[in-house]
């Protein structure tokens, strides 16, 4: 499987797993990423970092330590 972070602008995803535990997978979960959403990738910064996304109709910035952690399909 691969993560979110390997995935190119204007891709639209689907998140399979979140991975980590404690705070960290709580705040990806906070911010509506979870199992089973759509994801389009908008841009990603030149040097990867951070990365815009369209979750659930709105705007999200992550970055790609956190994009790391979400498997996707």
């Amino acid at each position: 499987m691969r993560t979110l972070n390997e995935c190119k602008p204007k891709e639209t995803i689907t998140v399979v797993r979140l991975h980590g535990s404690g705070a960290l997978k709580r705040r990806i979960m906070d911010m509506g990423i979870t199992k089973g959403v759509e994801i389009h990738v908008r841009k990603v910064a030149p040097l990867g970092d951070p990365m815009e996304l369209n979750v659930r109709g709105y705007e999200l910035s992550l970055r790609k330590g956190d994009a790391e952690m979400i498997e996707v399909a």
